[in-house]
């Protein structure tokens, strides 16, 4: 466990990020610290100097203690150097998704409040076509030879310039201070900046209690996601390393295990799902791999420690709080997500903040023992931070429900629940059957009006490469695997789910456009699914 003084507060040099940086390229100068794709790698040494270097080279741009830097960059050497250098300063790292453009760029520019950016050649064009909001200057990485109006543009090479010039700290940086602002999908509104301090970004280390120092964490997901944040920080808490791959591949996955030694992982969604459906490694390539983080815990997750002998933990997270659930090491119980970790008190309440009956669902909230564990509010918009933060806890908006032995498992988003004929389905539930299905890639089940009462089920889902499916088919699939009323009415194939920017499925998109003509429906096929008649004595 962390070092925590009187106040509850991790001491400042076992939690800010410029002094952890400090301490491991002073302690081990001559460990590695991160591999990439293509087998390069860098010790703490080497790391920390390019860091320092970038960070020398945006204070002479101007960057200061406080400022937003807006760092829009695919995973790689550049987006990880920048990061640490704009935290290094003191400053506050402000990622953008690589996808945005548009009307949701132009929204986070205006709430960013960065004045200065770092942003791949690829991705420039795009700000030309929106409002820059207080933006001026950008540091191109790999220039293409855009020019956009308004903006001064400043060549790679400033990053690599600065290496001793970074001035000293006028005070030094705490942990309260905000390290990031990770926007959110907006998948019912404008994306939301969530607040985040050192404190919150060391905490969520804690819900990975089989880190050591040995390990080499495999990171697949975007640095202007929590999800790759948190595994760069903890390793880096640790003095372990990191490889660092620009996203998740299906194909290239062993291979990249064998090759940097990887030892852990997130799977997340369905990672682990695709990864069983493919034909086994070739021999030695899953030696290296130890334990994996599956998040949900499905079957899949469950026989993927078993196919590739490593030990699996799950937890439950979002961006705005700190893994407050957390498994035991190889659990069984498929859908949960483990009890509460240490110092964190959780809560499933009705709509008056009430606690509900084990069994029953509600909305999970949350609270910690320390201070700045988790977000402090959304940038700029102090009602949505009340309406989230109301009574004392944070309300996440996940449906849950807790059984007799104390473990917590998530039904649904609340405002994604299901209701049809009197019985509550979970969409999440749903959609876990309906992705076991072999020729399934991705699937979302929503509510459909119907014309009787209450909710139909309408599943959309998209395809596994090369694969066809018969919706029919689908529903034979179905019938043994979950409760009757759950079976889906109508089946949509699309070529892809509709998602936001964060890569989340856009459920209000599916429930929008209802029953349109490609929608199939089992009822018009004469496919009826009834309650099975149980025999009496």
């Amino acid at each position: 466990m962390p070092n925590h003084t009187d106040h509850g507060v991790t001491p400042r040099e076992s939690c800010v990020l410029r002094y952890l940086l400090d301490a491991r390229a002073a302690a081990f100068p001559d460990r590695t610290y991160v591999v990439f794709e293509d087998g390069a790698g860098w010790t703490y040494a080497e790391f920390r100097q390019r860091v320092r270097a970038a960070a020398g080279g945006l204070e002479k741009l101007g960057v200061k203690r406080g400022d937003h830097v807006m760092v829009w960059l695919p995973n790689g050497p550049e987006i990880l150097t920048v990061w640490f250098a704009v935290n290094y300063l003191g400053a506050v790292y402000v990622p953008f998704n690589t996808a945005y453009r548009g009307g949701v760029l132009e929204h986070v520019l205006k709430l960013s409040d960065a004045h200065i950016g770092v942003v791949h050649g690829d991705l420039l064009h795009r700000l030309g076509d929106v409002d820059l909001a207080d933006l001026s200057d950008v540091v191109v990485i790999h220039d293409r030879d855009v020019v956009v109006e308004g903006l001064t543009l400043h060549p790679a090479r400033v990053l690599e310039q600065g290496a001793g010039d970074v001035s000293d700290l006028a005070q030094p940086i705490e942990p309260w201070d905000t390290h990031a602002i990770i926007f959110t999908s907006g998948t019912t509104g404008p994306s939301k900046g969530v607040l985040q301090s050192y404190m919150q970004l060391m905490s969520f280390g804690e819900g990975f209690p089989l880190a050591t120092a040995d390990d080499r964490h495999m990171v697949t997901l975007p640095l202007f996601h929590a999800g790759g944040t948190i595994p760069v920080y903890f390793m880096l808490g640790k003095g372990g390393s990191i490889t660092l791959v620009e996203s998740f591949s299906t194909d290239r996955f062993w291979e990249t295990v064998h090759r940097t030694q990887t030892t852990t992982v997130i799977l997340l969604g369905v990672m682990g799902g695709f990864l069983m459906k493919q034909p086994d490694p070739p021999a030695g390539y899953a030696d290296s791999l130890k334990w994996v983080t599956a998040v949900p815990l499905d079957a899949d997750a469950i026989a993927f420690g078993k196919r590739f002998d490593v030990d699996i933990i799950t937890v439950f997270n979002m961006t705005e709080v700190s893994c407050p659930l957390v498994s035991e090491t190889n659990p069984d119980r498929v859908g949960a997500c483990g009890r509460p970790r240490p110092g964190v008190e959780c809560r499933i309440v009705d709509s008056h903040d009430c606690e509900v009956a084990p069994g029953e669902v509600g909305e999970l909230i949350v609270r910690t023992d320390r201070p700045w564990a988790m977000n402090h509010g959304y940038y700029k918009n102090p009602e949505a931070t009340a309406a989230a933060w109301r009574n004392g806890w944070f309300h996440t908006g996940d449906g849950f429900r807790r059984d007799a032995e104390g473990y917590f498992y998530f039904v649904d988003r609340m405002k994604d629940a299901i209701r049809r004929r009197g019985e509550n389905i979970s969409s999440f539930e749903v959609e876990a059957e309906v992705i076991s299905h072999p020729a399934v890639r991705e699937a979302a089940a929503v509510a459909v009006k119907s014309e009787i009462s209450e909710d139909e089920v309408l599943v959309a889902v998209s395809l596994a490469p090369g694969a066809s499916l018969d919706p029919a088919e689908l529903i034979d699939f179905l019938v043994p695997r979950m409760a009757h009323f759950m079976i889906p009415r109508y089946v949509r194939i699309l070529p892809d789910l509709p998602k936001t920017p964060t890569a989340k499925v856009q459920k209000h998109v599916i429930r929008d456009e209802g029953v349109a003509a490609d929608v199939w429906d089992r009822e018009a096929a004469g496919i009826r699914i009834r309650r099975e008649r149980l025999g009496g004595a």
